[in-house]
């Protein structure tokens, strides 16, 4: 059989990061080929629309469409703020009157003289993009953004929620077992980054957050501390726009585990460093990993070798990661990998593997069988 190959989480000292910043609609590039960002340098902008919102002009005066039209005090284009007259109509020899004021600032998008009613836009809102990490302009994509690239330590989790967010990398906890709490939380976590060991919970998420913490990197997490943290069940396909106080990595997976000891020595021996943090997690096709990011002092890119990788040969005893629920999260040791492709229950036929799931029958361990393509390397 030819040799096969899956991804895996990166865990590096020094790995070359570029990170694309893309606009969601088009704007304009503000930084030049070359130039050296900060992460909190804007590098792009756009200007965004803002709704349109119907003013019904004839049933506020209480008249016919044409009569509405006739009352009209502005035209197309008119640029009005809050409280401005749009229409005024009187009659009985203006004994009785009545009017239509703006009940926002906005511009006159249109007139529908057979209706009596315009569109009124909102002022159109800022997009600013900045660069999430520091580093040089490798890259313009014209309109749209721009590409960074720096030199550092880079360690991709297997979940996350919440966006991106910088901050200053701390150490709360001093083992990768250990579980952290108010107990061990600095009393005053202003924009720290807080490196636990294993499981965190809700209430100790939300207690970093009142103490000014950025975001949170643990091991693991138990799934009723998330859903409550969240405030709703989540499903693990994409996360990152979560309306939560503070970012969320986990680096091993759901329950009470403990960090991988590289992981934690990495991170622990960076205490006191500026880095990156996002929580964004795609696991199905165009995987995106929640991840740290922890740049180095300069911001050569072209010295030195880049340790770990993105894939890794899979093989009978290589440890592995399932990432797909009833297991995910759970940490296994490859015992057999089948030639011949097997049909499974969504129908498919695809290539699997036969694994032995750490712990006991109790713990939701034991033997399983799994499409190859629901595993990750845990990479040495």
């Amino acid at each position: 059989m030819g040799t096969a190959y899956t991804p895996g989480l990166t865990v590096s000292a020094s790995a070359v990061v570029r990170k694309e910043r893309r606009l969601s609609l088009k704007g304009e590039v503000l930084v030049s080929l070359g130039d050296e960002v900060t992460a909190e340098t804007i590098v792009a902008g756009a200007e965004r629309p803002g709704d349109i919102e119907t003013v019904r002009v004839a049933e506020e005066l209480d008249v016919d469409a044409d009569e509405a039209i006739a009352a009209l005090v502005i035209s197309e284009g008119d640029e009005l703020p809050e409280g401005e007259l749009i229409a005024e109509y009187s009659f009985l020899f203006g004994l009785i009157r009545s009017e239509c004021r703006a009940r926002f600032r906005g511009t006159v998008e249109y007139i529908s003289r057979p209706t009596g009613h315009l569109g009124l836009r909102h002022p159109a809102s800022r997009i600013e993009l900045p660069a999430y990490v520091p580093g040089r302009v490798a890259e313009i994509f014209e309109g749209e953004g721009v590409a960074i690239e720096c030199r550092g330590a880079l360690v991709q989790g297997i979940f996350g929620v919440g966006g991106e967010t910088n901050g200053t990398l701390r150490a709360a906890a001093k083992s990768p077992g250990e579980e952290i709490g108010d107990w061990s939380l600095p009393e005053d976590c202003s924009g720290a980054v807080l490196l636990a060991g294993s499981s965190v919970s809700a209430a100790t998420l939300r207690a970093a957050a009142e103490r000014g913490a950025r975001a949170v990197i643990s091991g693991g997490i138990l799934e009723h501390d998330l859903r409550e943290y969240l405030g709703y069940e989540i499903g693990v396909a994409v996360t990152g726009h979560e309306d939560v106080p503070l970012t969320l990595l986990i680096t091993e997976g759901f329950g009470p585990l403990a960090m991988a000891d590289r992981t934690f020595e990495l991170l622990a021996g960076l205490d006191g460093r500026a880095c990156s943090v996002s929580g964004a997690t795609q696991i199905r096709a165009g995987a995106l990993r929640p991840e740290i990011i922890v740049p180095g002092n300069e911001f050569d890119v072209s010295a030195g070798a880049e340790e770990g990788g993105l894939e890794a040969e899979l093989a009978v005893g290589t440890r592995v990661r399932l990432i797909r629920r009833p297991h995910f999260g759970r940490l296994a040791t490859v015992t057999a990998l089948p030639p011949a492709p097997v049909e499974i229950d969504t129908g498919a036929t695809v290539r699997v593997l036969e694994a032995q799931v750490d712990g006991g029958a109790g713990e939701g361990g034991g033997a399983v069988t799994v499409p190859r393509a629901n595993v990750e390397i845990i990479q040495a």
